[in-house]
């Protein structure tokens, strides 16, 4: 009898939730670390009913990871992802363009799962497919040997060759020129000329989704495809704080308060 009253009692993680683009780091110190405080304050909210988080790229403004040192600061995010991964939800991490140096830190430290691209998953019935959003679709080349090169084994030891107070300074005001860092709201003029909305309308001739989930754009957004599949993109969490929830039959994009 004791032992169904605590079954009873037990949390039910159902729902599965998505973030991207936190770019902790930028543009400065101050705002940053507020924003870091309301993302906390977000995982705190879903603990009890989540049994999946995925961040699906540039939680960090710049990342880089040498055999010893990791940058410095972000400790209550890290905090919280170690007490969530301990307290048994999944956690996955997407590299995205601005902290596409992960290696093994997060994975031997929380227990997160590091994905480098796409990632293909099934719940509830549906078919999700998940990536950053970056370097996809037809065009962009410039990016695309930039990202390549960025990600070659050359590239990563030559970089760790650097002290790192000068490379993560070079880094960092490398960074400081995105988007992101101007704190303006970007808005989408003409949500038919995304290339991210194109290059998902190519994906469903292909193979069967019912929801293709992006960060990368800054525009929380749901489009949808054909009768069966939506575009979901996750915003970013300067001017939006916006996230996507998935609770075992639907989903919703949303915005923390």
């Amino acid at each position: 009898m004791l032992f169904y009253v605590f079954l009873q009692l037990m949390p039910t993680r159902t729902h599965i939730y998505f973030a991207s683009d936190f770019h902790l780091g930028a543009p400065d110190y101050d705002s940053s670390r507020e924003r870091e405080k309301r993302i906390v304050s977000w995982l705190d909210s879903i603990k009890e009913n989540a049994s999946e988080i995925y961040l699906m790229g540039d939680v960090f403004d710049f990342w880089f990871e040498y055999a010893t040192v990791v940058p410095k600061g972000y400790i209550r995010l890290l905090g919280k992802l170690a007490e969530l991964s301990d307290y048994g939800i999944k956690i996955i991490l997407f590299k995205g363009n601005h902290d596409m140096w992960m290696f093994d830190y997060f994975k031997n430290e929380l227990n997160i799962e590091i994905v480098a691209d796409e990632l293909i998953i099934e719940r509830g019935g549906k078919k999700f497919f998940l990536h950053h959003g970056d370097g996809l679709g037809a065009g962009d080349t410039r990016y695309k040997i930039l990202k390549s090169f960025f990600r070659s084994r050359f590239c990563q030891w030559l970089f760790a060759r650097l002290h790192p107070n000068f490379a993560i300074g070079i880094a960092q005001k490398w960074s400081a020129k995105s988007r992101i860092s101007s704190s303006k709201v970007v808005q989408a003029k003409n949500t038919e000329a995304e290339w991210l909305v194109r290059y998902s309308r190519d994906l469903v001739k292909q193979s069967h989704y019912d929801y293709l989930i992006f960060g990368h754009r800054h525009l929380p957004l749901d489009i949808s495809i054909n009768e069966s599949a939506r575009y979901i993109n996750l915003g970013e969490w300067i001017n939006y704080s916006s996230f996507a929830v998935f609770d075992g039959k639907d989903l919703q994009l949303k915005s923390f308060q």
